[in-house]
């Protein structure tokens, strides 16, 4: 995927999501608005039929097509497939599921041909997609197995100008405590800083949470945070990485200001916080993977699907997210520079900070 000109507008993949929800409506309001026609060059991955439906339930909205991407049109991928499936509105099933993990898989493919920078998808659904035969815990380890991607990666949830990264993810909480180290807690950080870069912030400041209550209580509450998270910390700012912790889970998102990303241990220590923050405009970026993959953090929402009400802010920011990632990447590719001599051209020396634990909370 390197170039050899100057950079350019990104690729970008649309899929429709689950056609049982209000992912194809969004999709079609997303592409009526002219201005991100001028941003990326836009391929759907879509029937013409799909493309119609979904058209009509975003209120006979207005896409202009085109037999190439460019800023005067979107290029419809019709493969005349669609009539393999059959999908209720509203409704699980599997030939739903089906037919996300057959256009995703038409993604992927576009990826490895070097044809698209970055992927952008409409809600899917979870259930649909394990009656189709997803057995990942997550779409997360569904596009790396696809990818045969064995890197660091974390679903990386976003509200306004606050990302977060996980250690852990879908799992049980009874298997978080054993999972975090400082291995997978210094990795968490890495990848946090390295997307918060390709999101457009030179510096990122980071911050990380405890796991256990009152940041751990100085061992009383349990030992993570003085021999895993603290010392990944410490790893961390070694490398030159603005990042601050471990701080006391329930009160690190007041001072969310002071931070560009959290790094959190679980699944529910930050996405509880950030749906309270922004329910509404949250995006969810498949983070660490090969090419930027950005979906909005809302469901399908079933209840009103087809009836023109879905709201496409959360599928525009991640629209604006994976464009930008891509622009990123690609201006890293034309310098001829690995990620770490783009995001830390020298060494970055940081104010030492004390090694005590940090005060636990109330």
């Amino acid at each position: 995927m390197a170039r050899s000109v100057q950079p350019i507008r990104p690729r970008v993949a649309v899929i429709l999501g689950d056609p049982a929800g209000v992912g194809p409506e969004l999709a079609a309001k997303l592409l009526s608005n002219q201005k991100n026609l001028a941003k990326a060059d836009i391929h759907v991955l879509a029937d013409n039929s799909e493309w119609e439906s979904a058209i009509a339930d975003a209120g006979n909205v207005h896409v202009p097509i085109s037999d190439t991407a460019s800023p005067n049109g979107v290029k419809i991928h019709d493969d005349n497939s669609a009539s393999q499936v059959s999908v209720v509105r509203a409704e699980v099933s599997q030939d739903g599921g089906a037919r996300c993990i057959y256009q995703l898989k038409r993604a992927l493919r576009m990826v490895e041909a070097g044809e698209i920078d970055a992927i952008v998808f409409a809600p899917l659904n979870k259930s649909s997609l394990k009656k189709a035969g997803m057995t990942e815990e997550d779409e997360l380890r569904w596009f790396a197995n696809q990818l045969q991607y064995s890197g660091t990666t974390s679903e990386i949830n976003i509200a306004g100008p606050l990302w977060t990264a996980r250690v852990t993810s879908h799992i049980g909480i009874e298997e978080v405590a054993a999972r975090v180290s400082k291995e997978s807690t210094l990795k968490a950080i890495e990848l946090l800083q390295q997307l918060r870069w390709e999101s457009g912030i030179e510096y990122p400041r980071l911050a990380v949470c405890a796991l256990n209550p009152h940041n751990g209580e100085n061992g009383s509450f349990g030992r993570q945070e003085i021999d895993h998270i603290r010392p990944a910390v410490l790893a961390a700012r070694e490398k030159g990485i603005d990042v601050e912790g471990p701080f006391p889970c329930d009160t690190i998102f007041l001072k969310r200001a002071h931070y560009d990303g959290i790094v959190t241990m679980y699944h529910d220590q930050g996405q509880i916080a950030l749906k309270l923050l922004s329910f509404d405009g949250g995006v969810t970026v498949q983070g660490g993977l090969p090419i930027p993959i950005a979906t909005p953090a809302h469901g399908t929402a079933f209840d009103i699907a087809g009836k023109n009400l879905a709201s496409v802010t959360s599928t525009q920011n991640a629209f604006d997210v994976a464009v930008t990632m891509a622009e990123r990447r690609i201006a890293k590719q034309l310098a001829g520079k690995t990620a770490v001599e783009v995001i830390s051209p020298k060494q970055r020396i940081l104010p030492q900070i004390t090694t005590k634990e940090v005060p636990s909370c109330c």
